[in-house]
């Protein structure tokens, strides 16, 4: 899809997203919605989904694809790094990327987005793509967006605020 196509996309995605969550907040349920919309709409994935910081380091969570790791100390492996600083990480290519933790050896590329609520690390939003160079700024914008909404909209009750 081209630059137009693909913001069109993700505007209309983060719309679903918005109205998915209007009636509830249950946290399993929207991270499983969540993953379930962005599987659905990005071309390629290999996997989508989450891992929720459980104040000591971070769980595997709801997702779409398959087998995945189930614990990921804070600042290792891509998700680690970004949750540890806070920040949303592209990886171009996995198979050059010295701190990649391999899950699933189709995955060519990854994009991790934090889940932070009222300063607290909640988790990361987690995408793996089967192509070298998936995901651009465009990406994480809209990401860094649909993060944001899905925040709003999660109560998190069950897990300790890290």
């Amino acid at each position: 899809m081209n630059k137009e196509e693909k913001i069109e996309g993700y505007e209309m995605l983060n719309l679903q997203l918005k109205g998915l969550l209007s009636e509830q907040n249950y946290t399993i349920s929207n991270l499983a919605n969540a993953s379930s919309l962005l599987w659905n709409f990005l071309p390629k994935q290999v996997y989508t989904g989450f891992y929720l910081y459980n104040g000591e380091k971070l769980i595997l969570g709801p997702f779409q694809g398959s087998v995945s790791c189930v614990e990921i100390e804070l600042g290792k492996g891509v998700c680690g790094e970004a949750a540890e600083n806070r920040e949303t990480v592209i990886v171009d290519n996995v198979k050059t990327h010295k701190n990649y933790i391999s899950c699933d050896g189709r995955a060519m590329s990854e994009i991790v987005v934090p889940l932070v609520k009222n300063g607290h690390l909640m988790g990361v939003l987690d995408l793996d793509s089967s192509e070298i160079g998936a995901y651009d700024a465009i990406d994480q914008k809209y990401l860094e967006e649909f993060s944001r909404i899905l925040c709003e909209c999660t109560d998190f009750e069950f897990f300790p605020v890290g």
